[in-house]
């Protein structure tokens, strides 16, 4: 993170005062296109173009160990404590926002925010169909954001099924660097014998989960870097991981691991054969798929609100008081709720997502501008991707020929040959995963908000099976108490139900003077709540 400091210049009323803000993530500096430089140019071009005075610029770099935006932060500070300067100057939509609550915090400092790349200048005077579709290529972008990460996934896959574990190593194994460079786990010397004694100890079903827990760390057991105790739902956890025995499961498959084992298998089957038996009896096999299974907890005590047939025909959800029968107590907990009121709250929340068709028309539009400015970026990073591809295939012709000629050897041909195809495939792949999510943008972004503006009219006709996917897909944190559904909307359905409630509020201020009702998305004052925040709907 940088700052360009300088003293903000005097007021002149011919000539609008502005901030600059750029942002790259460290990955991305070694793209032209997204350079901190590049980024600068255009946008003090822009400035000198449009008649503005630079008063700040605020860079921010994010790494993998510093994702914070300390400029962005510096900036906000600086716009709300300087009246002056009320123009901001940032290269594209995705540079500015990381997410939907920069969105809100901007739109509150009431500046007038320019877009070059984009073309774009929304401002607390842009139409209400601007600032809406606006927000929806805020949303669009964070949505596509979050479906980057499946690519993270998709190298983890790769390098799990090579033997290697992916990911942060557990007790007992330290991540180092291995002969060929790659992150591998390697025994911890020190803890892999305390582990396996955890597991002998175990084994023999004479110790509860707690006794093993405190004799572990009587044994020394605690967490390496902050010398914490190591509680007993760790201890737990330690006890499931079929990593120690050199295996491991990823994905729904077992592979076997490159790294040393701490336990073997047969001690660790043992040892699951304890787990499996001692809490075989908290486990029962409902009879009846009630709807709403497994989806709502008691707002009361936390614990399971569970379905059950009463007179052989009327369905009724109650709390299971398990946390008062786990510590030998009588639950008190009484919440009880029909079936049908579950059913009119969870109908009446999906609700809240409804627009009509000349919204769902903004909708389109703004995601067309979006694919439009994701589609470019595809292209260039597909352009330079093919250009690689062709200078290695260059390489390997020129270097073929040489052997031919017997100016190299044959081993040496087949090694540097061998190391640039399979460059070669990696670019192949990433050439690939650019144009599959060039395709599959927009269709996305589409079939999303059509099932948003169907949700209550999906769940209405479907069968209990079906009603309990949708919730889980639209809704999390459902709970009951005293009367009171709460909910939460996953994103991006946050926004589109925000969305939905502001335009019920504007018709209900503008009808009067108005035929046509307009969408004021951009005007979220203190009371409406943060769309990039979980929100909590209550009936």
């Amino acid at each position: 993170m940088t700052r360009t400091s300088k003293p903000a210049p005097a007021a002149d009323p011919a000539r609008k005062q502005a901030v600059i803000y750029a942002r790259v993530s460290s990955k991305e500096q070694e793209k032209e296109g997204f350079s901190i430089p590049a980024q600068l140019k255009l946008l003090k071009e822009y400035a000198a173009a449009q008649g503005f005075v630079v008063a700040q610029e605020y860079v921010d770099v994010e790494t993998a160990k510093q994702a914070g935006r300390a400029a962005f932060g510096e900036m906000v500070a600086y716009l709300k404590t300087h009246p002056a300067v009320r123009v901001m100057l940032v290269e594209k939509t995705d540079r500015l926002y990381r997410n939907l609550k920069d969105w809100v915090t901007v739109d509150d400092l009431e500046v007038e925010v320019h877009f070059p790349k984009e073309g774009v200048v929304l401002s607390r005077g842009s139409r209400s169909s601007e600032k809406f579709m606006h927000g929806i290529k805020v949303l669009m972008a964070k949505n596509y954001i979050d479906n980057l990460s499946e690519e993270a996934r998709k190298g983890m896959q790769e390098k799990a099924e090579q033997g290697i574990w992916p990911t942060k190593c557990p007790l007992g194994y330290r991540n180092v660097t291995g002969p060929d460079g790659k992150k591998i786990i390697a025994v911890d010397p020190e803890v892999a014998p305390i582990i396996a004694k955890l597991f002998e100890w175990y084994s023999t079903g004479q110790y509860s989960m707690q006794e093993v827990s405190r004799m572990a760390r009587d044994a020394g057991l605690v967490y390496r870097k902050s010398g914490a105790k190591v509680p007993v739902s760790t201890i737990h956890t330690i006890l499931h991981a079929r990593l120690y025995t050199g295996w491991y499961e990823w994905n729904g498959k077992l592979i076997q691991g490159r790294h040393q084992p701490v336990v073997p298998v047969d001690l660790w089957e043992r040892v699951q054969g304890v787990l499996n038996g001692r809490f075989a009896k908290k486990h029962r096999r409902a009879k009846h798929d009630f709807a709403f299974s497994g989806l709502i907890s008691c707002g009361t005590c936390g614990c399971s609100v569970v379905g059950e047939i009463k007179k052989q025909r009327y369905v009724y959800y109650h709390c299971t008081g398990y946390a008062a029968k786990t510590e030998g107590r009588k639950p008190t907990c009484t919440q009880c709720v029909r079936e049908e009121a579950l059913e009119a709250r969870f109908t009446e929340l999906l609700g809240r997502l409804r627009f009509d068709n000349e919204v769902l028309g903004w909708v389109r539009e703004a995601l067309q501008a979006s694919h439009a400015d994701q589609r470019r970026e595809h292209q260039d990073a597909i352009t330079r991707l093919q250009a690689e591809y062709r200078r290695l295939d260059e390489r390997i012709n020129a270097m073929y020929v040489d052997k031919l000629d017997g100016k190299i050897g044959g081993d040496f041909y087949d090694k540097f040959a061998g190391e640039w195809r399979e460059e070669q495939r990696r670019l192949q792949r990433e050439i690939d995963r650019h144009q599959h999510a060039e395709e599959s943008y927009m269709d996305e972004g589409v079939q999303l908000l059509e099932l948003a503006q169907n949700a209550q009219r999906l769940f209405e006709r479907q069968e209990p099976r079906q009603k309990r996917r949708l919730l889980n897909f639209v809704l999390s944190n459902c709970s009951w108490a005293d009367g009171e559904m709460t909910a939460t909307f996953r994103q991006p359905f946050d926004l589109l139900a925000e969305t939905t409630a502001i335009a019920a509020r504007q018709q209900a201020v503008t009808i009067a003077n108005s035929s046509k009702t307009e969408i004021w998305l951009g005007d979220l004052d203190s009371n409406q709540g943060c769309p990039g925040q979980s929100r909590k709907f209550y009936r």
